[in-house]
């Protein structure tokens, strides 16, 4: 899944355990609308330092996974949801920041031609 948006707030790394650490941002969405939305994100383990090259206020697109777990408490059971990012792409600007590219290869796709010979290129 992908979202666009303003990095709102972005934390310090959070290091939970000595084999497990995670870092948390917010997102907003529909900034200049009349309901913005400040979407809660988490990083883990060596994905923490993705983060580091955007700035609160950059419109960034996350790549993210839904995470969802059972809990069974003293009350009974809950479920708990999160939105694990995975990659991070600056948007104004002319490619993905190093920070975002250091994790997987390029994302960016092929342009688009407006030459007369490829409007006869369908594949039907």
């Amino acid at each position: 899944m992908e979202i666009i948006g303003l990095l709102k707030v972005k934390f310090d790394t959070q290091v939970v355990s000595d084999r497990f650490k995670k870092r948390e941002f917010v997102l907003t969405t529909e900034p200049s609308g009349n309901y913005p939305q400040h979407v809660s994100f988490q990083l883990t383990q060596d994905k923490c330092t993705v983060l580091d090259g955007y700035h609160e206020g950059d419109e960034i697109k996350v790549h993210f996974n839904l995470r969802g777990r059972e809990w069974n408490g003293p009350q009974g059971i809950k479920y708990f949801n999160t939105l694990e990012a995975w990659r991070i792409e600056k948007i104004n600007s002319a490619g993905p920041s190093s920070a975002a590219s250091s994790n997987s290869g390029s994302s960016q796709s092929a342009p688009v031609s407006g030459t007369p010979e490829d409007a006869d290129d369908f594949p039907f």
